[in-house]
């Protein structure tokens, strides 16, 4: 079966190396969600979705206003999981809220959470702990939660050992967190620009009604399917069969 010779072909194609986030290139934490590269604008498959509108972020991540809304709120979620941090692979690259990214504003990448989402991240071992926003989307790596600029880092203490055991707290969202949403499934690192373009024409024939780009990173290439409508169930679907054999397929929400 095509689908059955994809998945194996998936699974000797791209491989990811857990190490500490600063050895890491930033592609492999937050590849841009929702920015397309001349790579992959050509020849995608079905019809070109509708933009993701940008959510711009306060100067610095989060003003006082956010910091006394979370002092005097519970959290309405949360998720313990890995923090790891990371900087943008080039001076004036853009997050995923069309705001450029600066490694001294308190944000934060995350695959699943409504963008501009208000959080408060604490450092399981130490206590430290931070008000941040969701402004970018990440980290592409088994295992990770959350990807903190440099400023989060060391405001939480995930600076020096590059990864911690933290608890992401969510004290306000712009959009439903469990319902909705535009979502997309990202595939990737991928070493090899032609098993990345084999890639996403196999997805292409298998999901003829999804979208399926390509992208380079920094010497790395990645495959993005969006399905019909950026449908979450759809997405949820291809995600969770990619995941089966490959392991690097992420489920992310786009808006």
């Amino acid at each position: 079966m095509v689908l059955a010779l994809l998945l194996m072909l998936m699974a000797t194609g791209c491989h990811h190396h857990h190490r500490k986030a600063e050895e890491l290139p930033p592609e492999k934490t937050a590849p841009v969600v929702g920015e397309q590269s001349p790579q992959a604008v050509r020849g995608h498959g079905g019809q070109r979705p509708a933009p993701i509108p940008p959510t711009p972020a306060p100067p610095g991540g989060v003003n006082e206003e956010d910091l006394e809304y979370v002092a005097s709120h519970k959290p309405i979620w949360s998720e313990r999981g890995i923090a790891s941090w990371y900087r943008a692979p080039y001076k004036g690259r853009k997050m995923a809220n069309g705001q450029v990214f600066d490694d001294n504003s308190m944000t934060a990448a995350q695959r699943t959470l409504p963008m501009g989402s208000l959080i408060k991240v604490t450092n399981l071992a130490t206590g430290q702990n931070a008000v941040m926003r969701v402004t970018d989307r990440g980290p592409f790596i088994e295992g990770r939660v959350v990807d903190l600029t440099v400023a989060s880092a060391k405001a939480t203490g995930v600076y020096l050992p590059g990864s911690s055991v933290v608890r992401v707290d969510v004290y306000r969202a712009p959009k439903p967190i469990e319902t909705g949403g535009r979502w997309c499934v990202q595939i990737g690192a991928i070493s090899d620009e032609n098993y990345a373009l084999f890639l996403k024409q196999k997805l292409k024939e298998h999901y003829p009604d999804a979208n399926v780009i390509e992208f380079p990173g920094e010497n790395r290439f990645w495959v993005r399917i969006r399905p019909l409508n950026d449908d979450r169930e759809q997405a949820e679907k291809i995600a969770h069969h990619l995941k089966l054999r490959e392991g690097t397929a992420f489920l992310t929400r786009l808006d």
